[in-house]
């Protein structure tokens, strides 16, 4: 009778003799089958359930599948809530491509889209293996990058891609084409006029180059940097730039104002523009700027004007494609598909497409300013 209470701990009846051994007996039987089934049920349950695998499995799928559901019910609500739900008689194919509408604003729905954030944080079953933890952080990271996305009001212009960065690269050199025999296509694709799939793929592969190519590169250089803003906007004016090494001086450095060994000289020029419509204006043509600068800021601002006036320069060469051809009384489609085969064949559109890899990887692995 000693071992066995030193063994379990025995429950007795409280109305009963303690001397009794049949009911110890009887209440240790209880025991030790309750006992028995609480620590074994967990060694038991894999042997009678799916394996663990399948478990983590279905889950994500519901998770998945409850996102996409949600994603869609938001898109929908979006979608029916912007002026593009209006019926157009002549741009039915329009509904076939939801995602190149005009971005919404800040201001413009912020705030129900912040609330719907909700609808995004999906609860998970109390269960303690890795892949429940894994799906929850994934899911927090979500819904943090879509809420950032929604009060930056880029949301609209960051749909899951279609196609690759080539492909978006060849619109812009189309878009760009068409714009250098007819000069008012690209105010009329921003101001939206233009309401035809192609048009609206163009915008769209527009934006993409700005948003997500060129702006973040430009603002992480002048974050890192001790430019002032005086020398940006000098830089930002000009499309053309000439960096020329000069006798070293002992001074103060223009573009950050700190004393620098100062050996280059930065020469601004170029007809100002507009960034959008990439419409020259003729004010004060021939302005020039000479500024004396350290090798650091020399060397960012050769990287940032490289990025900041890309796309400018890449119009004037697809403009000068279209002066020295001289094929004439040629519909502008016609024109155009015949020059964009030309210099895809030729390799002149990869040959551009390299160079703005290779300035956003300069720019991206640019050194922080000491």
């Amino acid at each position: 009778g000693k071992r066995k209470r030193l063994n379990t701990s025995v429950l007795y009846d409280s109305d009963e003799s303690e001397d009794s051994d049949i009911l110890v007996r009887k209440v240790f039987a209880k025991r030790q089958c309750i006992m028995d089934e609480d620590e074994s049920s967990e060694e038991q349950q894999p042997d009678k359930t799916c394996p663990a695998e399948n478990v983590s499995i279905n889950r994500k799928q519901k998770v998945f599948a409850k996102l996409k559901e949600l994603a869609r019910q938001r898109a929908t609500r979006t979608s029916c809530s912007s002026e593009n739900c209006e019926d157009s008689n002549g741009e039915a194919e329009i509904e076939e491509e939801p995602l190149c509408h005009l971005p919404l604003t800040p201001t413009e729905g912020s705030e129900t889209d912040s609330d719907s954030m909700k609808d995004f944080i999906v609860e998970e079953e109390e269960d303690d293996d890795d892949s429940t933890e894994h799906v929850k952080r994934l899911l927090t990271l979500l819904t943090f990058v879509v809420v950032l996305l929604v009060n930056s009001g880029y949301i609209a212009f960051f749909p899951v891609s279609r196609c690759d960065h080539y492909v978006h690269f060849k619109r812009i050199v189309k878009a760009f084409l068409i714009n250098a025999i007819d000069d008012t296509f690209l105010s009329s694709l921003y101001d939206g006029t233009r309401q035809k799939k192609y048009a609206q793929d163009m915008l769209l592969s527009l934006h993409y180059l700005d948003d997500r190519f060129i702006q973040p590169r430009l603002e992480n250089l002048i974050s890192r940097s001790r430019w002032k803003d005086r020398y940006k906007e000098r830089v930002d004016c000009y499309p053309d730039v000439r960096i020329i090494l000069k006798n070293p001086k002992n001074m103060s450095c223009q573009a950050c104002e700190l004393n620098r060994y100062c050996k280059f000289n930065v020469l601004l020029s170029g007809k100002l523009y507009n960034s959008r419509t990439l419409e020259v204006d003729d004010f004060m043509s021939d302005d020039k700027q000479v500024l004396k600068v350290g090798m650091v800021c020399a060397n960012r601002t050769r990287v940032y004007h490289h990025l900041k006036h890309f796309k400018y320069k890449l119009y004037v060469d697809c403009s000068s494609v279209t002066e020295l051809d001289g094929v004439e009384d040629e519909p502008v489609k016609d024109t155009v598909e015949r020059l964009f085969s030309q210099l895809e064949d030729s390799g002149w559109i990869q040959k551009r497409y390299n160079d703005l890899e290779d300035y956003m990887n300069d720019a991206d692995s640019f050194q922080e300013e000491k």
